[in-house]
């Protein structure tokens, strides 16, 4: 694989093939020679850079568990991690990788041993640490190759934050098994700065959080950019809203392509490179994986899924509760169409039942979506006594539009309008901004906490 790093200042350093591999071993024997071997774990807090991936290369090499963590995490998650852990080391700044003219003995402890322990996002509740065998890294090939689209010589841009699975699968993996070039952004997100990018980089592959496509298709230079040198959009996390999916299209010609997968099970089902699909779709299991939808939750069938993960972290009883009879239950609610076409429907915890209605909230938010005043939305449910739970919704509003009693009224209306009328949130606010996690994605929960004991207005 090769590297363009792109500094906060917008300088670009290339990297090839051999400067990879030598920065690696450099890292391996250094880390060597701090006494990590086979089977350790390592803490990894490193702002997504050189060090980050030479660093997660090297563990690699030498057979020890890599724990990525996001730069974010404070002094007290580094240590609470470590401890429930038994960590070896901590790595938290580029200073602290140790660097060696050494050299370090590769070692290969099979395709079952221990290789990644990452950490859910929380939208749950606390993280849980997730374990991944070595096996993860070439089963990754199927999601790069078909999902992603990444071809042998491709420029692949994932804009992930170090510390989290799809940094790891879509900024390291995608490159690395299909010998195509990484670009690492050093810079904090900005949506006209990382349009000037796009068309200064032309990646051939860009994956971007759904935030940033809205944030990127709402900024005023998103129509004049030339984007022309970008195959692929892909995204992941949550489902993209339909709107935004459309304005891209119109604007450069290339339509986002959606992905489903988690932290346990790697990417499983997307609309693949060269299928088309109807905005908002998630698409179809990936090839050789078996899917199911029981009750409305999506299934995944464990012996068809080579990058299932090997349980969470000492913690048998919460494995045990979502992989069952050699299904792993996700958690997700998701429905087909008539063309087997999977679309997401929110978590299985964030139903909402109102009057004997069962609502997903993925279902409400696509309705908001599709009003010209809604740049982002979150919908929960909140208790009633009349009806059980009653749609909520938080708006935030596009440029041009002021909250007001008609334009929530509006609202409301337009999501009768566009889906069955119960689904309309009888309760909606606006505010300035939604609570995310790192990873981009809505955390109901700290809206349902902040609600909590109000009554529908």
């Amino acid at each position: 694989m090769k590297l363009l790093l792109v500094s906060s200042s917008g300088q670009r350093v290339p990297h090839n093939a051999a400067d990879i591999d030598r920065m690696t071993e450099r890292v391996a024997a250094g880390l060597a020679g701090r006494g990590v071997r086979a089977g350790d774990i390592v803490l990894v807090r490193l702002p997504k850079g050189l060090h980050w991936l030479t660093t997660i290369r090297a563990l690699w090499r030498l057979g020890a568990v890599s724990l990525p963590c996001p730069h974010q995490l404070t002094e007290a998650d580094v240590a609470d991690r470590m401890h429930r852990s038994g960590a070896r080391l901590a790595l938290l700044e580029p200073g602290d990788v140790p660097l060696s003219d050494g050299r370090s003995a590769a070692a290969d402890p099979g395709a079952s041993a221990p290789a990644f322990l990452l950490y859910t996002s929380g939208t749950e509740g606390p993280p849980k640490g997730v374990l991944h065998r070595r096996s993860y890294v070439a089963a990754n090939r199927l999601q790069a190759e078909r999902w992603m689209g990444v071809r042998p010589g491709d420029r692949v841009w994932c804009t992930a934050a170090a510390g989290w699975s799809k940094s790891l699968r879509n900024v390291w993996l995608a490159a690395e098994l299909c010998a195509a070039e990484a670009v690492i952004h050093e810079g904090r997100f900005d949506a006209g700065e990382r349009l000037a990018l796009i068309e200064a980089l032309r990646p051939d592959v860009l994956c971007m959080s759904p935030t940033e496509y809205r944030l990127c298709a709402q900024h005023p230079d998103f129509g004049s950019a030339d984007l022309a040198g970008v195959r692929e959009l892909v995204t992941a996390g949550e489902a993209l809203d339909a709107p935004t999916i459309q304005r891209w299209a119109e604007a450069h010609g290339v339509r986002v392509r959606d992905g489903y997968g988690q932290t346990e099970t790697g990417v499983v089902a997307g609309v693949c490179a060269g299928e088309q699909a109807p905005p908002g779709a998630i698409g179809r299991a990936l090839p050789g994986v078996q899917l199911r939808v029981e009750d409305g939750e999506l299934c995944v069938h464990a012996g068809s899924l080579a990058t299932l993960f090997a349980g969470y972290w000492r913690d048998d009883a919460a494995t045990g509760e979502r992989l069952r009879d050699g299904w792993w239950y996700t958690g997700d609610l998701v429905h087909a169409d008539a063309d087997g076409l999977l679309w997401y429907d929110g978590r299985r915890d964030d139903v909402i039942s109102s009057s004997g209605h069962r609502i997903g909230p993925g279902e409400v938010e696509s309705a908001l979506a599709t009003h010209p005043a809604v740049a982002m939305c979150a919908v929960i449910g909140l208790p009633d006594a009349e009806r059980g739970q009653v749609v909520h919704a938080d708006v935030v509003l596009a440029s041009g539009f002021e909250p007001s009693p008609e334009l929530a009224e509006q609202l409301r209306r337009h999501v009768r309008g566009v889906t069955a009328p119960y689904k309309h949130p009888r309760s909606l606010r606006f505010v300035d901004r939604l609570p995310m996690t790192a990873t981009g994605k809505v955390r109901r929960s700290a809206i349902r906490d902040e609600l909590a004991g109000l009554s529908p207005s």
